[in-house]
């Protein structure tokens, strides 16, 4: 599902809403997100999952083409959690395509 897909939906499921408002209200949700990730924040979405930052530590790595050490900085990287209940979900339906039962 990509962002403009997640607009469509919302607009769909609330018709009150205009296109452009369902548009505004992603973009600030997900800017929202993102500058609280940025802040070094966790998100947690009860029964959907968490966000957080995880920090990779230094490390020696190796260019493939010359086989050269090359040192790889720190990083921190986003990192999400799926809850428990949408990891059951994906698991139920991943079963019931499995045994080719579709709801």
């Amino acid at each position: 599902m990509t962002r403009s897909d997640l607009v469509e939906e919302l607009a769909s499921r609330f018709p009150q809403l205009g296109h452009r408002d369902a548009e505004f209200a992603v973009k600030a949700l997900l800017d929202a997100m993102s500058d609280a990730m940025v802040k070094g924040h966790r998100i947690e979405l009860r029964g959907f999952g968490s966000f957080s930052v995880n920090r990779r530590p230094p490390r020696m790595g190796r260019n493939p083409r010359s086989g050269e050490a090359v040192a790889i900085p720190e990083k921190r990287v986003p990192h999400f959690k799926p809850g428990k209940a949408l990891r059951e979900a994906v698991d139920l339906r991943t079963e019931q395509l499995l045994k080719g039962n579709t709801p």
